[in-house]
């Protein structure tokens, strides 16, 4: 009688998971999962402890935990870096946040000597204990930077909250180490950087499109970037709506 032999597999590579990350804060803990492009955050507050979020990130909460909007926009903080508009969550409970499109999410550590700047986009949520002020890069330096007029400044103690369209690459620089970076793909450093144009076209021909322009970073320092590029993902919708 003939008997079945299965075939021998062939090891398969390992496919590289994506960790979940997990931490506490004061007043709470969070867990970071599905960390692909559906990323969300768990927050579990302890009572009496506030969580602040960028309006409209609330994806459910339990019962328990309170929820106020708070909005400060007036024409003056909107030329001097004020802020605009935050929620506060106030525990016991869960509260589960995510960003308004796929992307990763990741936590920067305050402890009170170190400070980040962020994109104006890249905003999530923050613990009681951070400081983030929104400010002025200066006209010519936002035109120059393609991160617009603000971005945010965190200090403090706590944890921040940053999340990215696409992937987010993380890269530590040496001393005198040196990375450039074009500006749609920043997310959040604490490295000096220079403004530049990479391309050789005229400076006002790279202040109308937008071409060419990176920022240099110099260490040490770290720097994290997003795999995909807001402005150029815009610029693919616009030119496939509409086509069959």
């Amino acid at each position: 009688m003939n008997t079945f032999q299965p075939q021998q597999q062939q090891p398969q590579p390992q496919q590289q998971q994506i960790p979940n990350t997990v931490g506490q804060f004061n007043g709470g803990q969070y867990k970071i999962d599905h960390r692909d492009t559906n990323t969300l955050l768990s927050v579990m507050l302890q009572p009496g402890a506030n969580f602040h979020a960028q309006p409209g990130a609330m994806v459910a909460m339990t019962p328990e935990v309170q929820l106020k909007g708070k909005s400060k926009f007036s024409l003056k903080k909107m030329f001097t870096g004020g802020e605009m508009a935050i929620s506060t969550f106030t525990g016991p409970g869960e509260v589960l946040i995510a960003p308004p499109i796929w992307g990763d999410i990741i936590p920067l550590q305050l402890n009170g000597s170190n400070q980040w700047k962020v994109g104006r986009d890249n905003f999530l949520a923050f613990s009681d204990g951070v400081v983030k002020e929104t400010k002025s890069q200066g006209l010519g330096k936002a035109m120059f930077s393609g991160e617009g007029l603000f971005i945010h400044h965190i200090s403090g103690v706590g944890v921040f909250f940053i999340h990215s369209l696409g992937a987010i690459v993380e890269r530590h620089l040496q001393p005198n180490e040196q990375w450039i970076v074009d500006n749609g793909h920043l997310v959040a450093w604490n490295c000096a950087y220079l403004i530049e144009k990479a391309s050789s076209g005229g400076m006002m021909s790279n202040m109308l499109s937008g071409e060419g322009l990176v920022c240099r970073f110099t260490g040490p320092g770290t720097v994290y970037i997003q795999t995909r590029n807001p402005e150029s993902l815009s610029t693919w919708i616009k030119g496939h709506a509409g086509t069959a």
